[in-house]
């Protein structure tokens, strides 16, 4: 059977897997439960009428009262138009809710966060806005998924500035996260400061132009970043730039990605399959780090990048290469911490915690819970292990606190340290 044909099987095979994983034994993957008990009369009358009335009343009283009596802290609204979902693009807001339901079982299984998950049929980024804004009292934060920029930027900040809850696109944010602290690993690996590292990124959407904004907080000089979208670099003499594309164009004469990639120290791939060449890789500076995150399908595959140049240190976005940037790393435990604090908003400061965080962990002992997780003998941070895994419990541990403490240094906290976290110090 030629390579083709087993790849053709292998897709089919997985696809009706997963038909029937979302089919049976009842269709979906999420439900909602009941948390206190209704066997007697009782129990039904103070979950209803009239024990009711008296919660209702405190809340009218003082609204935060709402986060004692109701699910609302512990709930995130997973809120789509459908327009940019995965790698199938605008297949409509119905379609998209495999998806929402999914993000759904990741916050459950790894941060213990409910989720309504929200599918708004709607093209126009106002009217988006505004749905959500009416239906943000029923949750503690938003997680914005699969919208397409550039109204994805838009919404977020119409939302963050309507809102006192967080509100996160993690196709922005959460990306930007997971990169940011692998590159901040492969660096010292490399034996190179990020101030000082120049940074291609292909891919001017939701997630590269996050990500540089993300960089630069971090202490990447702007000056060192060229950012592709379709028509090559980004540059101060283009014209027809929206404002988003605007906040990253360069002061450059180079136009091509083999222009940009000449003595790059770092790529940084959001964009598609097959784009980069073994000769652009080639020309890449000393000890170079590449993130190529298409999916399935890199930017560059890690066999020819691998034989092109030994001195690399290679991410991607699957699971079946060493060095997965993916975003249950952050998005499940971002949320937990800002909502174990009340936070209004997930800012800059606690993103940036974030980042040090999962950085950080990768550096420690790997439990052998993880490496039996994983099938591994062995794990130590290195060019193949620049990320913690998404298995690994520490996560938990390790990235809420840190993003809390964060929130309230940062002054966006309405509660103080949670009890059950370790000592503040």
């Amino acid at each position: 059977m030629s390579e083709g044909a087993e790849t053709e099987n292998e897709d089919f095979e997985i696809n009706q897997a997963a038909l029937i994983y979302h089919a049976e034994p009842k269709p979906g993957k999420v439900e909602v439960t009941i948390t206190k008990p209704t066997a007697t009369q009782h129990d039904l009358a103070l979950a209803y009428t009239p024990g009711v009335a008296e919660p209702v009343r405190r809340i009218a009283e003082n609204p935060e009262d709402a986060y004692r009596y109701t699910a609302k802290g512990n709930l995130v609204g997973v809120i789509t138009d459908g327009t940019a979902v995965l790698g199938l693009g605008n297949v409509g807001a119905l379609a998209g809710k495999p998806v929402m339901e999914g993000k759904g079982v990741l916050f459950k299984h790894f941060a213990d966060i409910d989720v309504f998950d929200i599918e708004v049929d709607t093209a126009q980024p106002q009217d988006f806005i505004d749905t959500v804004c009416r239906i943000a009292p029923t949750f503690g934060g938003i997680n914005l998924e699969d919208i397409a920029a550039p109204h994805c930027f838009e919404i977020e900040q119409a939302l963050i500035e309507r809102l006192d809850i967080p509100v996160f696109h993690d196709d922005q944010h959460g990306t930007a996260i997971i990169i940011a602290a692998a590159l901040l690993n492969a660096l010292e690996l490399q034996g190179k400061q990020i101030g000082d590292a120049r940074i291609v990124v292909l891919g001017a959407g939701a997630a590269g132009i996050a990500g540089v904004h993300l960089l630069v907080a971090m202490g990447a000089t702007p000056g060192n970043i060229l950012v592709l979208d379709r028509q090559g670099v980004i540059h101060s003499g283009r014209e027809g730039l929206n404002i988003h594309k605007q906040g990253v164009a360069a002061d450059t004469d180079k136009r091509t990605l083999a222009d940009a990639m000449t003595g790059a120290d770092v790529f940084i791939g959001v964009s598609g399959p097959d784009l980069v060449s073994t000769q652009m890789l080639a020309s890449m500076a000393d000890r170079p780090i590449v993130f190529a995150l298409s999916n399935p399908v890199p930017e560059i595959r890690p066999a020819a990048a691998l034989a092109t140049r030994d001195d690399l240190i290679m991410a991607t976005g699957r699971s079946d290469y060493p060095n997965q940037v993916n975003n249950v790393l952050g998005f499940p435990f971002i949320f937990r911490g800002a909502l174990d604090v009340r936070a209004t908003r997930i800012n800059m400061a606690m993103q940036v915690a974030a980042v040090h965080a999962l950085a950080g962990l990768t550096r420690e002992p790997v439990p052998e819970q993880v490496l039996e997780a994983y099938g591994l003998d062995r794990l130590a941070f290195g060019p193949d292990y620049i990320l913690p895994k998404p298995l690994d419990p520490r996560l938990r541990d390790v990235i809420p606190p840190a993003v809390a403490r964060a929130a309230l240094d940062s002054g966006v906290a309405r509660a103080g340290w949670p009890a059950h976290y370790p000592d503040i110090g």
